[in-house]
Formats: structure tokens, C-alpha cells, sequence
């Protein structure tokens, strides 16, 4: 018995030092599986809308060629370039729109080129009152002085104007500047004729009422409110011309000698000797280069919209942009005359 109990004993450690000495095998490890991720759906963004710009342009008054004329550029420049939204504003013309845009209450002017000069380097009218805020885009086509009097007023010549009733346009207008300018090659002053301060508008009223015997407009031919005034009116044109007018140029380059063409008007049938001088877009200096480039290249490339649109359109031509300008171009726009080879 006791050597089966030694016996028993033995097995019994042998079977324990097993236990121990054999691990059982661990259960293979299975790597955790991750989902692939779902292709994501993205949202298309909705693009940011490029609105154009709004811009405003200073013109005229509404009897006179700015306005229309404005408004025919404002189209075709804001439906060509894309960039720009530009609404005309009629004005009381050149000196007022140069004061529009000293304040900054508008992007745009039409105005002459040689009450911008004056402005530009402060000097004439405008001394003591600079206004340099501005830059050129390009000449657009002449603006011709008109001298019309009452027929049967006596009036033939510019020096039979003394002691009459002459409009000589809104007071501080490139329009008005002008008659000044030629007055004193005439002896003329407005301490010898009887002035009327007045705009083209009030000036077609008055001449038709017989309250003026003559007016003075600069403005293109022709000019409608003249038009409808000949139609009903028996009206004389007085010349500009000979010596007086080479001495008019030699002290004011910037005007030119010009005839009216015969015809321009009912009851016209002479060439009129006269002056002229330029109308000239101008832009607020600050306006983007390439914004004003786009413009430059809208107006330049799509002339035949802007002819279809107001007559003057046809007048505007690249290889006579830079006629007559002698304050400086917007780099945008010099920038459009280098491209297309008007500046070398």
C-alpha cells in the first residue's frame, strides 16, 4: 500500500509540473477591421457672384449733346466690358462736373479739354482751386462754338452783340469760359452785353420767346436744341473767323480753327467759319487700373455700337484719342493705347 500511495503521489506531481510548464496557446489574435470610409460627398459650393461695379458719369445738360451722348457711352461701355454698371447724370456740363468729381461724388466726366487744363494745374478760373483728382481715358470728338442770333435782330457780326441779350451758358461751364475767351477779341465784356447765365435748355425756351437776341453754345453739330430752334425760328449764324480767330488760337491752343458745314442745319447753306475744341472723358484717378483698362478696350473695340447709339459716336476714332489732351492718361487706358499701338 504504501509504495501504490508513493506511486499515486508521483503522478500527481509530474501531472501538476505539466500544468505549468505547458501554457496553452493563446487564441490567434484577429486584427481589428476598420471600415473603409465612404467616399465623400462633397457639396458644390455655390460660385461667389462677381457683380460689376457701379460707377456714375457726369454729363450735361439734357438739351445739349453731353447728356445723350453720355448716355450712349454708358451703355455700350457697361454691356461691352462686363466689369463696369454706369449711369449718366444729366449736369450743369464741364465746370460743374469738375467739381462733381473734386468731391467725389462721381467716377466719370465728359468736359472740354481746355477748362480740364486749367483745372488740372490750377491756373484761369481755377486758381487757387486745383483739382488734379482725375486722369484722361481719350479725346472723344470736337465740340464746335455756335453763335446764333434773332433773325432781324441786326445781329451779322460777333462785334454787333454789344448792348443785346446774349446767353453765354450756366455760369463756371466750360460754355461760359468760352464766350469770355472770345469776347475780348471783339471788345466785348460782359460789361457791354446784356448776359444771361443760362442753360441750353432755359436758352431754346428764351430764344423762341424772343427773351434773348443771341446765344453762344460749344457743343457738337449738330446740336439738337439749334435744330429744333431753326425749324420754327428765322435764325442767323455769325461767324468766327480772320484775324480775330488766328489770334483767339495763337493765345488759346487749344482751340482749332473749324467750319460748320453747310447743310448742318435748316436754312444753312453756307460753310460757317468758326472754332472748337475737344470734349475728353475723364475717370477719378483712384479707379483700378485694370478696371479702366477693361473700359478702354469696351468704348475703342466696339466704336460701331456707340455710332449706332448718338451720332458723335461716329466722331470717336483711336488714331484721334489722345487729340487735344494735355492732362495726363489713367494707366489703364495707356496701357489699352500701347496695346493697340496708338502709344509707341
Amino acid at each position: 500500500m504504501k509504495k501504490i500511495g508513493l506511486a499515486l503521489m508521483a503522478v500527481v506531481l509530474i501531472a501538476g509540473c505539466a500544468f505549468f510548464l505547458i501554457k496553452p496557446e493563446s487564441p490567434t489574435a484577429v486584427p481589428a477591421v476598420i471600415p473603409a470610409a465612404a467616399p465623400s460627398e462633397v457639396t458644390p459650393q455655390p460660385q461667389p457672384v462677381t457683380r460689376p461695379t457701379r460707377l456714375t458719369l457726369a454729363t450735361g445738360g439734357t438739351a445739349g449733346t453731353y447728356y445723350p451722348f453720355g448716355g450712349a457711352l454708358a451703355q455700350v461701355i457697361s454691356e461691352k466690358s462686363g466689369v463696369v454698371s454706369i449711369t449718366a447724370q444729366p449736369s450743369g456740363a464741364t465746370g460743374e462736373n469738375l467739381s462733381l468729381i473734386d468731391m467725389g461724388d462721381v467716377d466719370m466726366a465728359l468736359v472740354q479739354n481746355d477748362l480740364s487744363h486749367y483745372a488740372y494745374s490750377g491756373i484761369e478760373i481755377f486758381e487757387g482751386n486745383k483739382v488734379s483728382n482725375f486722369k484722361a481715358i481719350a479725346r472723344m470728338y470736337p465740340e464746335i462754338v455756335h453763335v446764333v442770333a434773332q433773325g432781324g435782330s441786326g445781329v451779322q457780326s460777333m462785334a454787333d452783340l454789344q448792348g443785346k441779350r446774349v446767353s453765354v451758358g450756366a455760369s463756371g461751364s466750360g460754355n461760359e469760359a468760352n464766350c469770355r475767351q472770345i469776347f475780348e477779341f471783339y471788345g466785348l465784356s460782359y460789361n457791354n452785353i446784356r448776359p444771361l447765365f443760362i442753360s441750353y435748355a432755359e436758352t431754346t425756351n428764351h430764344f423762341k420767346d424772343r427773351q434773348v437776341d443771341a446765344f453762344v453754345y460749344t457743343t457738337g453739330v449738330p446740336n439738337p436744341s439749334i435744330k429744333d430752334i431753326v425749324t420754327e425760328h428765322d435764325a442767323v449764324f455769325v461767324p468766327i473767323d480772320g484775324e480775330e480767330r488766328e489770334e483767339i488760337i495763337k493765345k488759346y491752343p487749344f482751340f482749332t480753327a473749324y467750319a460748320i458745314p453747310a447743310g448742318s442745319y435748316e436754312g444753312q447753306t453756307e460753310d460757317v467759319g468758326t472754332i472748337a475744341v475737344q470734349c475728353i472723358l475723364i475717370v477719378r484717378e483712384d479707379l483700378p487700373e485694370n478696371t479702366v483698362y477693361a473700359m478702354t478696350k469696351a468704348l475703342f473695340e466696339n466704336l460701331d455700337a456707340l455710332g449706332a447709339a448718338h451720332a458723335k459716336g461716329m466722331e470717336v476714332s483711336a488714331e484721334k484719342a489722345l487729340d487735344g489732351l494735355t492732362v495726363p492718361l489713367h494707366p489703364g487706358a495707356e496701357r489699352y493705347f500701347k496695346e493697340a499701338g496708338v502709344i509707341n
